[in-house]
């Protein structure tokens, strides 16, 4: 029953955040304003700045921000046992990176729509806009390649979802075109039908796998390298379309899909509310020794997407900005999306701590085997499967006195989580456009401002990232530095927010205590795997993209404290000088 119980416990409480804290940020720190003219109404251009109604919004961005992190994190982090990735998960998404996310967004949103790194320009210098902007170029290019192989890989151990997957596609851009050009539809009408459209197809692909049906595509050996390269041409074409095309109406269909998917699991554990078969601490244990240090500050580079995590300021400050139609609705999606992530994340600890036990009926791994070493537990695939497994047996159980049986569980949880890390893909080639396109503006290199030449370059980049090695499978060669450098970009989307805060004389302490956790906590991290695998190890590549990444976040957070230093005891409107702010 506890797991039941934490599970409900843990749905209140953000439910209760939201209506206080997430109410009060809102009101009296960032001051949204009903009235404001947001830059989606102000800039609209039909395919960036689209004024968009909040709800699909929020599908958009929670679907972005989500992908597979807040499923791979925990999945890895129980490892540790599952009370310290619960305690972090529901405390970091509350007082962090809800605040994080939300924040990147309003300010955003009051600098035209502009990205953080661009907005941290205005407030600091062109130098730290440089610096940012080189960090958010590296940061994109390894989520683009990551997310290419990691789409792959599930394709290749899901077979069953490939045709649920890629029909959602043309079903997506049916949904945008009913919105746009016909209007008078109704939007509850039309998103109830495409959800049955698409679990219909999920019903489909999970007949057909189990038949071996010729839609699951199989490319034998050069499965990863065939699907990397056809994801990249998806994503560069999805990410130069207009959002409200296929990118909002693709999220929107998939932020029902979250929903049913993480109601199905709700349902599941009240059903059969397994007990817990890993420990709540694990600390000691000889398959642990080869394991990065526990509490400081592993489980908190482990666990980002779910708690805080760098990617979403992107997000919120790349694309959602941009898509807003009323200021007020900053708070349902920025802060909203946030607990609504940390609360899949409290679902996937729970399927991987509990749900996994119920596998013996269906001749699955237990709990002691999936996590009996560090290598094992870090295995990118196999912590997707712990996710998918541990549910699929939770709504097997529950459900299958309506013919739910376990190939339809697992192709429903496949689907839910390969569609995911699929709008993530392409939103985050979006980003990227973006990126290239403010650091050609900088150099001044005119044809990379073309939204095409600059998502060409997005893609080849991470394609040659992901292909080198002729396998697809590159990107590994840096997943080391994956989640310290996206810490380390949380602490500089917390930054910007406090800069912003204190040149206009409003308390910053809300961004500024969880600003230098993640400071501290992504710097020890870097500087632990420098001295203890990069050096050690010979593994320079890391130890030189690592260290000048550290360099580069060392000097914004110098350059940031001198013009802290410069407007001390001026007062507010001296602060906002020069700033290209709101006030």
């Amino acid at each position: 029953m506890l797991t039941l119980f934490i599970a409900l416990g843990t749905g209140v409480l953000y439910i209760v955040a939201y209506h206080t804290y997430g109410r009060w940020l809102a009101r009296v720190i960032f001051q949204l304003d009903p009235d404001a003219i947001t830059p989606a109404v102000e800039q609209n251009d039909g395919v960036d700045y689209v004024p968009t109604r909040k709800s699909i919004v929020f599908g958009h961005h929670f679907t972005s921000i989500a992908g597979t992190g807040p499923i791979v994190g925990p999945a890895i982090a129980v490892i540790w046992g599952w009370l310290p990735a619960l305690l972090w998960v529901v405390i970091g998404s509350i007082v962090m990176g809800a605040v994080h996310d939300f924040g990147a967004l309003v300010i955003s949103m009051r600098h035209k729509g502009k990205t953080v790194g661009d907005v941290i320009g205005d407030l600091v210098n062109p130098r730290a806009r440089v610096l940012f902007l080189l960090v958010m170029f590296f940061a994109l290019l390894l989520v683009i390649a990551l997310f290419g192989l990691v789409i792959a890989k599930l394709f290749a151990r899901y077979p069953s979802s490939v045709f649920p997957v890629w029909f959602e596609i043309p079903l997506a851009v049916a949904v945008g075109w009913i919105v746009t050009k016909r209007t008078g539809w109704n939007l509850t009408a039309v998103s109830l039908g495409a959800l049955a459209i698409m679990y219909a197809t999920v019903w489909m692909g999970a007949q057909w796998g189990q038949a071996g049906g010729a839609l699951n595509v199989d490319f034998g050996d050069h499965a990863v390298v065939i699907w990397t390269v056809i994801l990249l041409v998806y994503a560069f074409i999805a990410s130069t379309l207009p959002v409200q095309v296929l990118l909002q109406p693709r999220d929107f269909i998939n932020s029902h899909q979250l929903l049913v998917a993480m109601g199905l699991v709700v349902m599941a554990l009240l059903w059969t509310h397994p007990d817990f078969v890993a420990p709540a601490l694990r600390v000691s244990e000889m398959s642990l020794d080869k394991a990065a240090p526990l509490f400081f500050p592993f489980i908190f580079i482990t666990i980002s997407c779910g708690a805080i995590s760098g990617f979403h300021c992107l997000v919120s400050s790349g694309t959602t900005s941009k898509q807003i139609r009323r200021e007020t609705d900053a708070q349902f999606v920025g802060y909203g999306s946030m607990l609504t992530e940390g609360m899949l994340a409290t679902l996937v600890i729970l399927a991987c701590t509990a749900g996994v036990g119920l596998g013996a009926a269906y001749g699955g791994e237990p709990w002691a085997v999936r996590y009996e070493t560090w290598e094992g537990a870090n295995s990118l695939g196999s912590k997707i499967g712990a996710f998918v497994d541990g549910s699929a047996y939770m709504i097997t159980d529950t459900f299958s006195w309506i013919g739910v049986d376990i190939a339809l569980a697992t192709t429903i949880m496949g689907v839910f989580v390969v569609s995911f890390a699929a709008t993530t893909l392409d939103t985050a080639t979006r980003l990227q456009r973006y990126v290239i396109t403010e650091l050609a503006h900088v150099v001044k290199i005119k044809p990379l401002t073309n939204r095409y030449i600059a998502t060409g370059v997005a893609v080849l980049t991470a394609g040659v990232l992901a292909l080198w090695d002729g396998k697809g499978k590159g990107v590994m060669i840096l997943w080391p530095l994956f989640g310290t450098v996206n810490q380390l970009l949380a602490s500089l989307g917390l930054l910007t927010a406090t800069i912003w805060l204190y040149r206009r004389a409003r308390p910053v302490w809300y961004t500024i205590v969880p600003m230098a956790f993640m400071v501290v906590v992504a710097s020890y991290a870097m500087i632990w795997l420098i001295l203890n695998r990069f050096i050690p190890k010979g593994e320079y590549h890391l130890l030189i993209i690592g260290g000048l990444i550290f360099a580069l976040e060392i000097w914004m957070l110098v350059e940031s404290a001198l013009v802290w230093l410069e407007l001390r005891g001026r007062p507010a409107e001296a602060r906002l000088e020069a700033t290209g702010g709101d006030d």
